[in-house]
């Protein structure tokens, strides 16, 4: 019924970085290669390509990943003739592909590293061609694309060699060790809260009945306690025949609710479906989820809304470079880059504020602060009354002993006669001296 509880799982280790960098790299130079180039050559042929039926009909793939309208000349080329000038028209131009381009044999120039977009007919980007340089405008595209398809995969594998499968396991213990430290439960009550459902079920009701009944009496609220009464035993709801599944998620969630707050009962839903995903990994959202708003939302939150603002301080300077003309309008590639890196920024935002935990009710955290009040206002009244008692004692009841002990001492201190002589002869003495300043005062002056 509980596993164990206290099982540690390991840091990350070399293995599993080694791994995860090497995905990332595979799968960057794959987006940046293969996805990068068709995403964008479709948008601009969509947005861009000829509207002129006649120049539609022309528009036609004359090499591999370029496109152009082509002249009457077509149906005379030759299969693998590589000059491109005397057969296209050089108005509207895409090429996209990564082989560098002459003025002399092809009727424009361009770099192997680069892409050129020219479309100056009507509702183009008129007449100078766009150059655009991959690496720069897309290359953070391709990154983050690599990236978030690295962490998706590396949660199927093992965790002994998945990143992020190691740190969701890691994470389900974590979250099972708050949920003890916030309602002090013992391992095997929260290993009854997290359980998933179908195992829950299959358990007798005598099973789990001395866990339930702990979870139902730490959840009695002051209501119930001030009133001496309770609205409902716990004996006369939890029968021989009653549904545990349903008994966990109507009852005792809803108690947890109330005496703890929403973010216990969400660490307990999201544990347990975190356990569901550890035995099977296609239920991989489960286990982000339990990631993102038990962990990473709350040590990262911060980091993530400064990467926002330093991405947007970014495309700000760049825009302000491009005002004032130091990068040409035929050379849009650091804009969007800079765009790309805001984008990508932003988007890691709104991926954190989906699986931020929302803020409490004020109401019910008001009345949850108001019955802690309560508790803390009993305690002062305690003790206060304990204060009191023993004022009275040491003012009341003792007052006759203290009276006693000083008139003993008085009788001892007089009892001796050496001690009454003492007294006397200092008394004497203090009045001889008064007298004789009061005679010579000015002899008392010096």
């Amino acid at each position: 019924m509980t596993a164990n509880a206290n099982t540690k799982h390991g840091k990350v280790g070399l293995q599993h970085y080694l791994l995860f960098l090497a995905l990332m790299a595979v799968f960057t130079v794959g987006v940046y290669t293969f996805v990068v180039p068709t995403l964008v050559q479709g948008a601009v042929m969509a947005l861009f390509k000829p509207h002129d039926e006649r120049q539609a009909e022309m528009f036609k793939e004359v090499a591999p990943g370029v496109h152009a309208v082509v002249t009457e000349k077509w149906s005379q080329r030759l299969d693998g003739k590589t000059d491109l000038k005397p057969y296209i028209r050089t108005d509207y131009i895409f090429d996209f592909s990564n082989v560098a381009r002459k003025e002399s044999k092809d009727g424009y120039s361009k770099g192997a590293g680069e892409w050129v977009v020219k479309a100056s007919g009507e509702g183009g980007l008129g007449e100078a061609a766009i150059v655009l340089e991959p690496a720069l405008g897309f290359g953070i595209i391709a990154f983050v694309g690599g990236f978030s398809l690295a962490i998706l995969t590396t949660f199927f594998f093992p965790g002994s060699i998945g990143y992020m499968a190691q740190k969701v396991e890691r994470e389900i213990g974590h979250t099972k060790s708050k949920i003890r430290l916030q309602t002090g439960f013992a391992d095997e009550v929260v290993q009854l809260l997290t359980m998933p459902d179908g195992d829950l079920s299959k358990l007798e009701p005598h099973q789990v009945r001395s866990a339930f009944k702990v979870i139902w009496d730490r959840t009695v609220n002051d209501a119930e306690e001030n009133d001496g009464r309770r609205t409902a035993r716990f004996d006369d709801v939890f029968t021989a025949d009653v549904d545990l599944v349903a008994f966990r998620q109507e009852v005792l969630l809803l108690r947890i609710k109330e005496f703890f707050s929403d973010f216990v009962v969400a660490e307990i839903i999201d544990c347990k479906n975190g356990i569901l995903w550890s035995r099977n990994r296609l239920q991989f959202f489960k286990g982000l989820r339990l990631y993102m708003s038990h962990h990473f939302t709350e040590k990262y939150s911060n980091t993530i809304t400064g990467l926002a603002y330093g991405g947007a301080a970014i495309l700000i300077v760049i825009i302000g470079i491009r005002g004032l003309k130091f990068i040409p309008p035929t050379r849009p590639s650091l804009i969007l880059g800079a765009i790309s890196l805001e984008g990508a920024m932003l988007a890691l935002m709104a991926l954190g504020l989906i699986y931020t935990e929302g803020e409490e009710r004020i109401d019910k955290l008001m009345k949850k602060m108001e019955d802690a009040n309560k508790g803390q206002l009993e305690t002062m009244k305690t003790v206060s009354e304990d204060m009191h008692q023993l004022t009275d004692a040491l003012v009341g009841e003792t007052s006759d002993i203290i009276k006693k002990k000083v008139e003993t001492a008085i009788q001892e201190a007089l009892a001796s006669d050496d001690n009454v002589k003492r007294v006397v002869s200092d008394k004497v003495a203090e009045k001889i001296i008064i007298a004789m300043q009061s005679a010579f005062p000015e002899r008392a002056k010096q």
